[in-house]
Formats: C-alpha cells, sequence, structure tokens
C-alpha cells in the first residue's frame, strides 16, 4: 500500500459531491459559500487591479552646481539646507506632540 491514496475520478468526486448534499447539517452551505467567495474574490481582486491604470512616472528634479564653485559657497548652501531641515524636524515633532496630546499618550 502506498503512502497516498490511488486518484479518484471524475465519477467518485461527483459522488463525494452529491454525499455531502444529501447530509443535513446546518452550516454546509455557509461553508460551500465561503469556499467559493474566497477564491472569487482573489480572482476578482486579480481582474480589478489588471484594469487600473499604470502609475505614471515621477519626474524628480535634482540641483546642478556649476564645478567651479567654491568651498565657501558650499558651506553657506549647507548651512542653508541644514536650517531647513531643522525646521522641517521641529513641525513634524510639534505635529506629533499635538496629536499624541489629542490621543491623550504621555
Amino acid at each position: 500500500m502506498g503512502a497516498l491514496p490511488r486518484p479518484s475520478g471524475p465519477r467518485a468526486v461527483w459522488r463525494d459531491f452529491k454525499a455531502f448534499l444529501g447530509e443535513k447539517h446546518r452550516y454546509r452551505f455557509v461553508g460551500m459559500a465561503l469556499a467559493v467567495a474566497m477564491p472569487a474574490l482573489t480572482l476578482l481582486g486579480f481582474y480589478v487591479d489588471s484594469k487600473r491604470d499604470p502609475p505614471k512616472p515621477q519626474m524628480i528634479y535634482v540641483q546642478s552646481w556649476p564645478a567651479d564653485r567654491s568651498d565657501a559657497e558650499i558651506v553657506k548652501q549647507n548651512i542653508a539646507d541644514q536650517k531647513k531641515l531643522d525646521a522641517y524636524r521641529a513641525e513634524r515633532q510639534r505635529q506629533f506632540k499635538k496629536l499624541a496630546n489629542d490621543l491623550g499618550i504621555e
């Protein structure tokens, strides 16, 4: 005797299905509906996703500097960039503190 049962044919599957329908369990139709609904929802999700437009490419602009710029200009630009970053971080921290206070988080 092998480890796996021999493959069943279509007649055996049909007999098993008829036997299942012949039983009088309360939840048999709920189970059948769930068994059909889950793969159907998955396939529906793939179908809907395939009909969506692909995202448009994003344009990312970068700064371009002249090759002959001095060290003083670089330092000045770095200081200005750091001030912008610090202001952004302080504003973000203020927003999180306000959210924490609104939600009662300490």
